[in-house]
């Protein structure tokens, strides 16, 4: 189990970074002009020219978040970290499943006033799967990695 482990949180090291420049939604005011495809990177780079701020709070929760814990829960796994440092990591996956809800609710929010148009692309489902798989892994380890 310890391997599948380790393999399954290298494999998001690789996923991460697809999830992020994958499709999240196509978007488009009205359904007679053709759709943007909206990806994390996408809308971190116009972020970035609107508001630096709200920018800052995604690449944190976004990127950071769940690579950081990604590459804690690697050290650790292979003995290059000591297992204290499980409870920040768990708290770091949790940071990055408020990103998943921050895109739910901006669907919900643009549906609901009716005037645009958007469709949920497959790299929601990636990303959402990433952090869920993170977030598995984390609580799979104390079991299978101690000091």
């Amino acid at each position: 189990m310890q391997n599948t482990l380790r393999i399954a949180n290298l494999t998001l090291l690789i996923l991460f970074p697809i999830a992020w420049f994958a499709p999240l939604m196509r978007a488009g005011l009205l359904p007679l002009f053709g759709l943007a495809e909206i990806s994390v990177i996408s809308g971190l780079q116009s972020l970035w020219g609107s508001d630096v701020f709200l920018a800052l709070i995604v690449t944190a929760f976004a990127l950071l978040a769940p690579y950081l814990k990604t590459i804690g829960l690697a050290l650790l796994h292979f003995n290059l970290a000591s297992p204290k440092l499980l409870p920040a990591l768990s708290w770091l996956s949790k940071l990055a499943m408020a990103d998943i809800f921050l895109i739910a609710l901006y669907v919900v929010v643009t549906k609901g006033v009716g005037i645009g148009k958007i469709e949920i692309a497959w790299g929601v489902y990636l990303f959402t799967a990433c952090i869920i798989a993170s977030i598995a892994i984390s609580g799979l380890t104390p079991r299978f990695f101690r000091a």
